[in-house]
């Protein structure tokens, strides 16, 4: 069965579309930019040529979660150093972590490239096996998306992508923001719950089973490009993220050792590190890294808990630059 988007069901683009209006309205409030192209498309600048923050941040990541997310910010400390975290909480775990907000788009048109996220995905299907896994489609005149860029995308791009949506391209709503960026490392930590309902996806357990999900991780230093900064907002979650998973499957038991980081053949340096050492080529990283440090779960159907992997703060530190 597939539930789709519409008068009955859930639509990720019509809430993260509300978001998406408040930060156009009230851009300088937000410390962003609002730009209507010639096409009519429209385009929040998060960080490119503006200086964004928190607020800009909570809203960046809760449009990549479809607005079924909840994003707020805490101080807390890695041993002995102050720095702040973000907490994530959302009741629609599969949709709003897969469906919406994983970076499963990668972007491009003419000499244009961003990885794409947020709920434009759940239009355009990318990828389709994602939302036929999950039983998600959205159906929406209104597509907002959002780009991991140092650019800002420009007509063709908008385009381009509001034709892989179905849309016309003045309906199509972007929100941008490089990975060194304050607003790049929020959005990016920001997906620590993600990560590990992604992960369980990826070893075949049925993601709908998630009836809630929670996460926090630190929100890492800006880095001075984006090849760091990639580095250090990954290991914000591989090294640092705990996250609190609430559902009903017993069959959880299966998976359990599989989920944490620290069961990847490359765990134990920073990620930027790991990144050299593979020639910076992706495809020669162990994708199973990609997880949450730690991990609770609490199956209802039979009252049990479980617990798996550990923060590590050495490593954190020193990614982070304090070590």
């Amino acid at each position: 069965m597939v539930l789709h988007g519409g008068s009955n069901m859930i639509s990720v683009n019509e809430l993260a579309l509300e978001i998406f209006d408040n930060l156009a309205n009230y851009s300088e409030d937000f410390n962003v930019a609002y730009h209507e192209l010639d096409n009519g498309a429209k385009i929040v600048d998060c960080g490119v040529s503006v200086p964004g923050g928190y607020a800009a941040g909570r809203a960046f990541t809760e449009i990549c979660m479809g607005g079924l997310g909840e994003v707020n910010f805490r101080m807390g400390q890695i041993k002995h150093v102050p720095m702040p975290f973000i907490e994530v909480s959302t009741d629609y775990p599969a949709i709003s972590c897969l469906g919406a907000q994983k970076a499963g788009w990668t972007v491009k048109a003419g000499n244009y490239f961003a990885m794409g996220s947020g709920p434009a995905r759940a239009l355009a299907l990318k990828p389709k096996h994602t939302y036929e896994v999950i039983g998600y489609e959205d159906e929406s005149d209104d597509a907002v998306i959002a780009l991991e860029s140092d650019h800002l995308p420009n007509g063709e791009v908008m385009e381009k992508i509001a034709k892989d949506c179905g849309i016309d391209v003045e309906n199509l709503c972007a929100v941008v923001a490089p990975t060194a960026s304050l607003v790049g490392s929020i959005q990016v930590c920001g997906r620590c719950v993600e990560t590990a309902v992604y992960k369980l996806n990826e070893l075949g357990f049925d993601t709908r089973k998630i009836t809630a999900a929670m996460g926090t991780a630190p929100i890492p230093p800006v880095k001075a490009d984006a090849t760091k900064a990639m580095g250090t907002t990954n290991d914000a979650t591989i090294y640092h993220g705990q996250i609190s998973l609430t559902m009903k499957a017993p069959d959880i038991v299966d998976f359990l050792e599989k989920i944490p980081s620290n069961k990847s053949k490359g765990y134990g340096k920073p990620f930027y590190e790991i990144f050299k050492e593979a020639n910076f080529d992706f495809y020669q990283i162990d994708t199973s890294l990609f997880s949450p440090a730690e991990v609770t779960i609490n199956e209802l159907t039979e009252g049990k808990v479980y617990h798996v992997g550990e923060v590590n703060p050495d490593v954190t530190l020193k990614s982070f630059g304090y070590l």
